[in-house]
């Protein structure tokens, strides 16, 4: 069900969310989303490499968000506005981090 709802959230033109990213996160997004990946993918791919290629690509492209809309505040803080999807997927992953 929450996959059929997400669905719909895709669909919709839903506003961008405004984030501060710390200096040092920003950086590395921005080499994510410059780094040459040529590599093959497995077959079949597992899930767990599934869904780490899933969130390397969303980290990639904040990455591209920040080096092409990212405005640096005072602090050196990055403030960009990202998709509600990007945001979720960093969320999301935030869970396996903690």
């Amino acid at each position: 069900m929450l996959g059929l709802i997400g669905t719909t959230f895709r669909t919709a033109a839903l506003p961008r969310i405004r984030v501060v990213v710390p200096r040092a996160l920003a950086e590395h997004a921005v080499v994510a989303w410059q780094r040459e990946d040529g590599g093959e993918l497995p077959r079949p791919e597992n899930p767990a490499d599934r869904k780490r290629r899933q969130r390397a690509g969303a980290l990639a492209l904040i990455g591209f968000a920040i080096s092409e809309h990212g405005q640096v505040d005072v602090d050196g803080n990055t403030i960009v506005e990202l998709s509600p999807e990007l945001v979720g997927v960093a969320m999301d992953a935030a869970d396996d981090f903690a």
